[in-house]
């Protein structure tokens, strides 16, 4: 049992009305009003007068950012008038298009009292301007997108997935693995440093997921394969792909650990993480509306569910890891293969003028005619040849010579349509004898093996760490169940009689498996029979 408790039920687990929407869990439910309102703060950029309006809140972005908030209209037409494209600007025209971004909701107007001298100036309400929290992150996004190019960026970060499993292994890590019930360590940390832990944990995530994407998307378009055609291609390759490969090398070395991870995880750890994250940013000081606290503990259970479904998957469905796998894959073949085409592109294309003219003096020194036969022959081919069909090329490496490659055996027969095979006949010999010998043998060893397997069977399981000396064949099966267990979803497989076995991992040491014909350092695994 875990030594931490959850009052909310973790409800995303069961998936039972949860939709896969971009690799992310959506349910159905969210879908409300504010989702399908139109957002009015971004009509400045599609309108008729966009051009205005975008200079404008552009430098209220500028200004918010070096944190100045306020700004007068004259400021903003004195600054606007440097620009050629605003030279017959006026300052009633900048009122109205402020009086427009005010509708919008992008700006917010703030009457200026403080220096006023007279009744009259009073009335004319003149006003300060501050662009809205909207307005902000809209500007932020579009300056982003126009450093963005036309090109995907992103990178394969290979240490992405160490650094993610170390988050995992913080958040899920026992603060004493011997004893019972099993003690979380995160539940002697304060709400804040749970939520720095959550957030380095998703930070992660989403970057590797964002700039794998991005990165492969890049490799893909149509700007990049038109490239891959040329011969830039060559000054990039070695790097292109080793830089490929140690991806897939760091991809492979992990996966399986978060993955493990991501399994051995309770729901119960898992909503006691959502309700601490809550309880932190509810502590923060707001003055304006308190988030809700059902809303944050149900956002950190779908982010946790996005991450568990990205790396094993649901409904039976691929996972987003294993595609990611292969088109990393595909993107090392591809490059490859373009590689290799252009490499016979300049082979062709080469001049040999010179080569020629070598061999020309070569054969007019020579005086043999039988000689001169053989320079021929070994310069270009023999002068009948012979063609034969042979496999594909097991290897993708156009650097490899065909004497290092593996023989094909091609069997040749008479070219004569009267050719036929020969065929003897023969009595049927039927080995009844033998057959039951071998078979009561087959019998006899099986039996011996299940009489030294039942010997070390204790209360219904095998603790690999308390085995004595083992006999070849028991090490071989005990091996091959736990090779089941492993490649099983679930940990469970079947034994040769039918038997259903779990594997389970007994803490973070290795053991030394004895037998007689060597000993294996391994975890410390425990079979447990479930029949």
């Amino acid at each position: 049992m875990c030594g931490i408790t959850c009052h909310r039920h973790y409800r995303l687990v069961q998936g039972l009305d949860a939709q896969r929407i971009g690799g992310v869990f959506m349910d159905p439910g969210n879908v409300n009003g504010q989702l399908l309102k139109p957002i009015l703060e971004v009509s400045y950029l599609t309108t008729e007068n966009a051009w205005r309006y975008r200079a404008i809140l552009r430098y209220f972005y500028i200004q918010h950012e070096r944190l100045r908030h306020y700004l007068l209209p004259e400021e903003v037409h004195e600054y606007l008038k440097e620009s050629p494209y605003f030279s017959n600007y006026t300052e009633e025209q900048l009122q109205q298009d402020l009086n427009q971004l005010v509708n919008w909701k992008n700006l917010i107007p703030r009457q200026e009292t403080g220096r006023v001298t007279s009744i009259e100036e009073f009335k004319r309400r003149r006003f300060r301007y501050q662009c809205t929290p909207y307005t902000v992150e809209i500007e932020r996004m579009v300056q982003t997108l126009e450093n963005m190019g036309e090109s995907f960026g992103g990178s394969l970060e290979r240490t992405r997935f160490e650094r993610l499993l170390e988050g995992l292994l913080q958040l899920t890590k026992l603060s004493s693995p011997s004893d019972s019930p099993q003690i979380y360590a995160i539940t002697k940390l304060s709400p804040e440093e749970i939520n720095r832990l959550w957030e380095d944990v998703y930070e992660n995530f989403r970057r590797l997921t964002e700039n794998a994407t991005d990165y492969l998307a890049h490799l893909e378009s149509e700007k990049v394969e038109e490239l891959m055609r040329t011969e830039a291609l060559l000054v990039y390759k070695d790097t292109l792909t080793e830089y490929l490969r140690q991806f897939m090398v760091a991809l492979q070395q992990t996966s399986l650990k978060i993955e493990a991870v991501l399994q051995d995880s309770p729901d119960t750890l898992i909503c006691f993480i959502a309700e601490k994250v809550a309880t932190h940013q509810l502590s923060i000081p707001r003055l304006d509306a308190q988030p809700d606290r059902a809303a944050m503990e149900n956002q950190v259970l779908d982010r946790w569910q996005s991450l568990k479904t990205w790396f094993l998957g649901a409904n039976g469905k691929e996972s987003d890891l294993d595609y990611l796998q292969k088109q990393t894959n595909e993107a090392i073949r591809r490059i490859t293969r373009f590689v290799q085409r252009l490499g016979e592109r300049h082979h062709n294309l080469r001049s040999r003028r010179q080569e020629y003219l070598e061999l020309a003096k070569w054969f007019a020194d020579i005086e043999d005619i039988e000689e001169a036969h053989q320079v021929a022959a070994c310069v270009f081919g023999v002068a009948n040849t012979r063609h034969l069909y042979a496999d594909i090329r097991l290897s993708e490496d156009i650097d490899a010579e065909i004497w290092d490659e593996a023989p094909t055996v091609l069997v040749t027969k008479p070219r004569i349509r009267q050719y036929r095979f020969r065929t003897r006949l023969g009595a049927i010999v039927t080995h009844g004898d033998k057959k039951t010998d071998l078979l009561q043998d087959y019998f006899d060893q099986k039996a011996a093996e299940r009489e030294l397997l039942e010997e070390i069977i204790d209360q219904n399981q095998i603790i690999l760490g308390d085995l004595p000396m083992l006999d070849p064949r028991v090490r071989k099966t005990i091996l091959g169940w736990i090779d089941r267990c492993m490649v099983a979803r679930d940990g469970i497989a079947k034994t040769e009689s039918g038997q259903r076995i779990k594997l389970l991992r007994l803490g973070d040491e290795y053991i030394t498996l004895r037998s007689l014909d060597g000993t294996m350092q391994m975890p410390n695994f425990s079979l447990q029979f479930l029949d």
